[in-house]
């Protein structure tokens, strides 16, 4: 029970920063298209394409 009310109290342990993310790396055709699609009020293909190749990336799924 000592123990863990030491590790409670004690401050934790500074973590290294994150670098942050750049656009720049980014396809500037992808990045038109993701930008319009955000406003996107109906049916594109172009943006369900665009959003099926996002979240398979994210997901670390082959084509």
């Amino acid at each position: 029970m000592t123990l863990a009310i030491l590790h409670a109290s004690s401050p934790p342990t500074p973590r290294a920063p994150v670098p942050p993310i750049s656009g720049a790396s980014a396809h500037p055709a992808a990045a038109d298209v993701a930008d319009r699609c955000r406003t996107v009020t109906v049916a594109d293909a172009d943006c369900e394409a665009a959003w099926d190749a996002k979240r398979r990336h994210f997901f670390g799924q082959k084509d």
